[in-house]
């Protein structure tokens, strides 16, 4: 039985609770990402002679793999949070990632591509917190307010930025080994302040359904593989760039300073964080379809500019900024249709195949890009032409493609 978060409770007191959920969630969301994120930064380093000397395809795979594990694995974090809650889940996945950034950094330091990737792949754990975030939240928030909550809670994506910025830095201020206990740390510490200070939702109560039922009946409802679709394209863009884009800049523009390109790619990782709440917003006011549409079509725009490259810094700079607020704006609008479309007893696994969907939209790209790379026109012309394809396409499928009900507008 659920009640009510107002009934037995003063308006300002469950907005406070409603505040103080929300940003806890948000920062736990973020440092898993900073960790699911951690190998990507240094894509380079590990690349280059003297480290592993990895070819444009084994590099590509090396910072593709942990998405594989925190694309797979939201589906079992969206089923599991509604039986859990949102506090045991955080909790639990802050403290799994933490060995496996610690084996990322001895494998590393090993200089082993093996033991690299099988780090990776268990990394992918920390990229799963985004399942136990939607439901903890529409728990707390009203459904005219779940666009604006999943919206701000989506800007803990950008831990990637942080990840892009100060991972490399770490690395020279403190050293490979030392950067990496750092992330570890924090990940304990912001552990143990979920466990502490984070609370479910009055309303929430254990769903003990079984969880085949529950993903059964979520893949038969047309929502979840309506979004599906629409999130493949617009977070699994902003996953595969923040991921891919150290390695684009130094194969096209020749940026082989690993701080440079982490500055660059924590830009666009910020824009998107910015933007993201940004789409959870407007989608409360004008409709997440009419949202979705525009960044998905403005995607495929800017990646047409894209293949012309764009002088460095300031015309590729407006393009690679233009395309994160696109995504993140994407990314923002479809979970706030996700959140107001599902029905309330199915948004943990609805949740958890949309963002399963998101992340494998991340997986490939990169896979894609290091396979098609023309290294005597150090361009990527193929990849990101299949890109203005796949982001056209979303866009007349949101326009054209979901029937229009009283939820999706």
């Amino acid at each position: 039985m659920t009640m009510d978060t107002t009934s037995f409770e003063p308006v300002s007191a469950v907005r406070t609770a409603q505040k103080k959920n929300l940003a806890l969630a948000t920062l736990a969301f973020a440092i898993t990402f900073w960790a699911w994120n951690l190998i990507a930064p240094l894509g380079v380093f590990y690349a280059g002679h003297g480290e592993m000397d990895l070819t444009s395809s084994q590099k590509s795979i090396l910072i593709a793999v942990p998405i594989l594990v925190g694309s797979l694995g939201r589906i079992v974090v969206g089923v599991l949070t509604p039986r859990f809650g949102g506090r045991v889940m955080f909790t639990a996945l802050l403290l799994l990632s933490v060995p496996f950034v610690i084996l990322v950094a001895i494998a590393g330091q090993a200089k082993s591509y093996p033991l690299m990737i099988v780090a990776g792949f268990f990394l992918g754990i920390a990229g799963t917190s985004f399942a136990a975030g939607i439901p903890f939240l529409n728990n707390w928030y009203e459904a005219s307010r779940r666009g604006f909550a999943t919206g701000v809670f989506g800007a803990g994506m950008g831990g990637t930025a942080l990840s892009a910025f100060f991972t490399p830095r770490f690395k020279e201020w403190f050293g490979y080994f030392p950067a990496h206990i750092i992330i570890a740390v924090a990940l304990v510490v912001v552990a143990v302040i979920c466990w502490l200070w984070m609370r479910d939702a009055p309303s929430w109560s254990p769903n003990t359904e079984p969880a085949l039922p529950k993903l059964r009946d979520a893949v038969t409802l047309p929502i979840t593989w309506q979004m599906a679709v629409l999130y493949a394209a617009a977070f699994g863009g902003f996953v595969a760039f923040s991921t891919y884009l150290p390695t684009y800049l130094n194969d096209v523009y020749e940026m082989t300073d690993l701080k440079s390109a982490g500055a660059r790619t924590a830009g666009f990782a910020l824009a998107a964080v910015i933007a993201r709440p940004m789409g959870g917003v407007l989608s409360d006011r004008f409709g997440p379809r009419v949202i979705t549409a525009i960044s998905c079509g403005g995607a495929a725009v800017l990646a047409v500019w894209m293949i012309t490259k764009p002088v460095m810094p300031w015309l590729a700079g407006v393009d690679f900024i233009l395309m994160a607020v696109m995504m993140g704006m994407g990314a923002g609008s479809v979970f706030a249709w996700v959140a107001v479309a599902s029905p309330p007893a199915r948004v943990g696994a609805v949740t958890g195949l949309v963002g399963a969907a998101g992340g494998l939209g991340g997986f490939f790209p990169p896979l894609l890009m290091g396979a098609t790379y023309n290294e005597a026109t150090r361009s990527y012309t193929i990849g990101l032409t299949m890109l203005v394809i796949a982001a056209t396409a979303a866009c007349l499928f949101t326009i054209f493609g979901i029937r229009r009900t009283a939820s999706a507008q």
